[in-house]
């Protein structure tokens, strides 16, 4: 086997991204031409000229490709790319999972180069990706069948994020349960994470936490904000509660006491006064 041949093996692991939540029409063609041109776009490409993508394999069933650049050093840069939109729709730029970081930091750059012109393409740094150090915030004990749009509007009851991922199962695109996230103001993190933390979702109770354990407690001054914030969750909560299936029944409580249905005429006149209020709504046959 050529030489060149061997440093390519050697390096493949190194040199290809995980690129998740494709849409249905993408092909292993506008992949690759779609992130060689972003790669030139943001000034990604340390190769030399021509395109920064050398191989793709796309599986089409659960909407994943691996694309392959021709240096480590392309492929690190191209982690910067996660959240891109592609046909309508942000994509999951991810290391594989065969990628050796120990050995990959000896064949060249692990992360991206922070000079990339990532405003070109739509994306500002940290966008999606801007999810490490120490307000990163971990949230466990999702109900599986909660949305990514769910999450992020619960979350959002604090402020805008500046990144959030929710961990799926690569095989199945299933959620996985728990999700990480950073708000753009650093300082409603542990407000967030005292609001939210133990609440109960539907058979499920979020453990929500730093990532790394170098939680604080609210500061005083921070106490409205925080019981503010618990009366939005309250709201949440209630609207993200999977409902009950529909019925024609309505009930009605705390209307009447015992008393008032101890005199039949006060009976009779109680269910005409409610046939006439809820008749004003609609048909009411019993």
């Amino acid at each position: 086997m050529p030489v060149q041949a061997m440093t390519q093996q050697a390096t493949r692991h190194a040199r290809r991204v995980y690129v998740g939540g494709l849409s249905p029409t993408a092909n292993e063609q506008s992949v690759a031409t779609f992130f060689s041109h972003v790669m030139a776009a943001i000034g990604g490409n340390t190769a030399g000229p021509g395109d920064a993508v050398v191989n793709v394999y796309i599986n089409h069933e659960k909407k994943f490709a691996f694309v392959e650049m021709r240096s480590v050093e392309e492929a690190s840069n191209a982690m910067a790319l996660d959240g891109i939109i592609f046909e309508g729709a942000p994509v999951k730029v991810r290391r594989p999972s065969d990628y050796n970081p120990s050995l990959a930091a000896t064949l060249g750059p692990s992360q991206p180069n922070p000079n990339l012109n990532l405003a070109a393409v739509g994306l500002t740094p940290g966008s999606a990706g801007g999810l490490e150090g120490p307000d990163r915030i971990f949230v466990g004990g999702l109900p599986y069948y909660f949305t990514e749009a769910q999450i992020r509007e619960l979350l959002e009851s604090f402020g805008p994020l500046r990144g959030f991922d929710l961990v799926k199962d690569r095989e199945t695109g299933n959620s996985k349960g728990y999700a990480f996230c950073v708000y753009q103001d650093l300082s409603v993190t542990d407000i967030a994470c005292a609001a939210l933390n133990g609440i109960k979702m539907g058979d499920k109770t979020l453990t929500v936490r730093r990532a790394n354990q170098g939680a604080t407690q609210p500061k005083p001054e921070q106490e409205s904000i925080l019981q503010h914030a618990q009366q939005q969750i309250a709201l949440q909560r209630l609207i993200l509660q999977p409902q009950g299936v529909p019925t024609k029944v309505v009930c009605l409580t705390q209307a009447l006491n015992v008393d008032d249905l101890r005199d039949d005429d006060e009976y009779e006149d109680i269910v005409e006064d409610m046939r006439q209020e809820g008749g004003k709504y609609g048909k009411i046959p019993s």
